[in-house]
């Protein structure tokens, strides 16, 4: 099986740090170029701590470094990705892109939520959204929207339930929180060590990108309207990991036995989702994997669902290489399977 040369965008980002450094132990994937305005000119390897002769090139010129590449990753800013990712598909490469450029459905939600006009709204809602347990495989040569963190476990949890009929599509209220390192690596004040240790505090409240993106994906999957659906971030005082927690009305008979027999059969099989108890849906537990571990309870009137996943591997750099696995034919888990807890 021939090899195939790999270009990161942002590769100095955390999310583009990681993926760089699963590349390097990839079967069918070597990184060709890498692309960091203050990295330029540095060893990619000695940088992000493995052996590679690449260096940094600056951003600018992430289109001339990628024309002798077959898969590009995009770990860029969503109104970069939103010009970068549609040329590098019109010169025949497999696209993913880790920003919320092509998430959502309409350029007025972009411009709500991500605030910039998008250069290329007729792609919104037609990009092949990258959560591959539900939506399926994507082609080579596609351009792939990489879901965000928070969605990931909430869509892999909700989904299945809502699909079958045993919760109700409406009024879910999903309570999150979130590792340092989802914010990317930036040097807001309230990023800071001395603002975030001991602490935890809700953000976005009523105007987070993800709530948008976990309402149109949900009801794309389940076939059905999603109204009501309440999200809030927190941000937590560790450097990675995220945890879920979704708030639904189960329909009658939906007891805690048959909410969990629908996730199991659904997940029957992956490598990547695993059903367990819900206190057993822990940041510990999946730190340093690109796993997803689910758990639900129901009493009465109400199910609560759990999900837990590393907020830099399945929710950014392991989910865009698992859909560049499945769309270049390799096997899914090559380069992510057998993952230990790790550092950012």
């Amino acid at each position: 099986m021939s090899t195939q040369r790999v270009i990161v965008v942002g590769a100095s980002g955390y999310s583009g740090g990681v993926l760089a450094r699963l590349l390097a132990s990839h079967p069918h994937l070597t990184l060709h170029a890498a692309t960091s305005d203050a990295r330029a000119g540095k060893n990619v390897g000695r940088e992000l701590g493995f052996r590679s002769d690449v260096c940094f090139v600056k951003n600018g010129e992430a289109l001339r470094a990628a024309e002798t590449c077959d898969v590009a990753f995009l770990a860029t800013p969503a109104e970069v990705s939103a010009s970068l990712g549609p040329e590098l598909h019109a010169a025949g490469k497999t696209v993913v892109d880790l920003s919320g450029a092509f998430r959502l459905a309409t350029g007025d939600d972009v411009r709500a939520h991500y605030k910039f006009s998008h250069p290329h709204e007729d792609r919104l809602g037609k990009t092949r959204y990258g959560l591959p347990e539900m939506f399926g495989a994507p082609e080579k040569g596609a351009l792939v929207a990489n879901p965000g963190c928070y969605p990931t476990p909430t869509l892999l949890g909700l989904g299945p339930l809502v699909k079958a009929g045993l919760v109700s599509p409406s009024g879910i209220v999903v309570d999150a929180k979130s590792g340092t390192t989802g914010a990317g690596r930036q040097s807001k004040e309230e990023h800071s060590f001395a603002e975030v240790a001991e602490n935890l505090r809700a953000y976005k409240l009523l105007s987070h990108q993800h709530e948008p993106e976990i309402s149109q994906k949900l009801a794309a999957y389940a076939g059905t309207a999603v109204t009501g659906l309440v999200f809030t971030p927190h941000l937590l005082p560790v450097r990675r990991g995220l945890l879920t927690t979704s708030y639904v009305r189960p329909v009658a008979g939906a007891d805690t036995a048959k909410l969990e027999a629908c996730l199991r059969d659904t997940y029957a099989g992956s490598l990547f989702v695993e059903i367990v108890a819900p206190e057993e849906v822990t940041l510990a537990s999946v730190t340093g994997t690109n796993m997803c571990r689910l758990g639900v309870v129901s009493r009465g009137d109400v199910a609560i669902v759990v999900g837990a996943i590393d907020n830099l591997v399945k929710g950014a750099a392991g989910q865009a290489l698992q859909n560049v696995n499945l769309a270049l034919g390799f096997d899914e888990g090559c380069g992510l399977v057998g993952l230990q807890r790790s550092a950012a």
